[in-house]
C-alpha cells in the first residue's frame, strides 16, 4: 500500500506495543515510512528482530525493546528507558493483545487476572507512562486498539470482548482527562484483519466465506489498512478527531 504522506509525523517519537508481527508490524513499518522515530516493544523476539532488520536500511529504522506488558515493572522500565534515550514520546500505539480462545466453564481466577492484563491493562499504564512528557510539550496523541469482536458478539472471546468493551470506555475517559493538556485519544476498531496468526489459528475457507458475506466490502482488511487509519489519527488531520472509535471492518455487521 502506498500511505499518504503526512508533514508532521517526521521526526516524531513513535511507541508501539506488540509491534513486532501481524498489524503492529504494519504501523510500524507505515511510521518509520513517514520519517517518524520508532520504538515497538514485544516479547515475540524472533518477528521483531526480523522486522528491525528489515527496516534497518531504511532512512529511520525503528528500535525494538523486549518487554513483557503484563510485568508492570518491565513495562514501567522500558518507558523510563524510552524517555531517557528519546525524550518525550508524541504518539502512543497502544496495539498489543492476544485474542486467545476460551471457553466460559474453562476460566479460573488466574485465567481472569492474566486476559485482561494482557488485553486491557497495560493500556491504561502505557497511557500512565507517557503523560507526563505529553502534559510538559501540552500536546500528544494515544491511539488504543478495541475490536469488532464484542460488537458482533463472537463466540469463544468473553473475556477478551470484556477487555475490548472496556477498552472503549477507557479511551472516553482519558480523552475527557487529558483533552485539556492537548493530548487526544481514540479507539482504533480493526475488523477480521488477514495476519498470518488468525490465518494459522482461527480462519478456515469456511470462515473466510462467511467473513466476505457479511461485510459490505466483499475484500478482506489487510494490516496495512489499519495502519493508514492509524496514520490519519496520529497525524495533525486529525487535530479535532478525541474520544471516539473508528472502525476499520469492510462494514461488518454479521458474524
Amino acid at each position: 500500500m502506498e500511505y499518504a504522506r503526512y508533514p508532521d509525523l517526521p521526526g516524531k517519537l513513535v511507541v508501539v506495543t506488540g509491534g513486532g508481527s501481524g498489524i503492529g508490524a504494519a504501523i510500524v513499518e507505515a511510521f518509520a515510512g513517514q520519517g517518524a522515530h520508532v520504538v515497538f516493544l514485544d516479547v515475540q523476539d524472533g518477528p521483531s528482530h526480523e522486522l528491525a532488520q528489515k527496516l534497518a536500511q531504511s532512512g529511520f529504522p525503528p528500535r525494538y525493546v523486549h518487554c513483557d506488558l503484563t510485568d508492570l515493572d518491565q513495562l514501567g522500565a522500558a518507558f523510563a528507558g524510552i524517555t531517557r534515550d528519546y525524550g518525550a514520546v508524541d504518539i502512543l500505539v497502544n496495539n498489543a493483545a492476544n485474542d486467545q480462545r476460551h471457553q466460559v466453564r474453562e476460566v479460573t481466577a488466574q485465567y481472569w487476572d492474566q486476559s485482561l492484563a494482557v488485553n486491557l491493562r497495560h493500556q491504561f499504564f502505557c497511557a500512565q507512562a507517557v503523560l507526563p512528557g505529553m502534559q510538559e510539550k501540552g500536546n500528544g496523541v494515544i491511539l488504543n486498539f478495541g475490536s469488532i469482536s464484542w460488537h458482533l458478539a463472537l463466540a469463544g472471546l468473553p473475556l477478551y470482548m470484556a477487555s475490548k468493551a472496556a477498552i472503549e470506555g477507557l479511551t472516553r475517559g482519558l480523552a475527557r482527562e487529558l483533552g485539556p493538556h492537548g493530548i487526544r485519544v481514540n479507539c482504533i476498531v480493526p475488523g477480521a484483519v488477514n495476519t498470518p496468526r488468525q490465518m494459522a489459528l482461527w480462519q478456515t475457507p469456511e470462515s473466510e466465506g462467511e467473513i466476505l458475506a457479511a461485510q459490505c466490502l466483499p475484500q478482506r482488511v489487510q494490516p496495512e489498512d489499519v495502519a493508514a487509519l492509524t496514520l490519519f489519527l496520529a497525524s495533525s488531520n486529525a487535530a479535532r478527531c478525541s474520544g471516539r472509535e473508528y472502525f476499520v471492518d469492510a462494514g461488518w455487521y454479521g458474524a
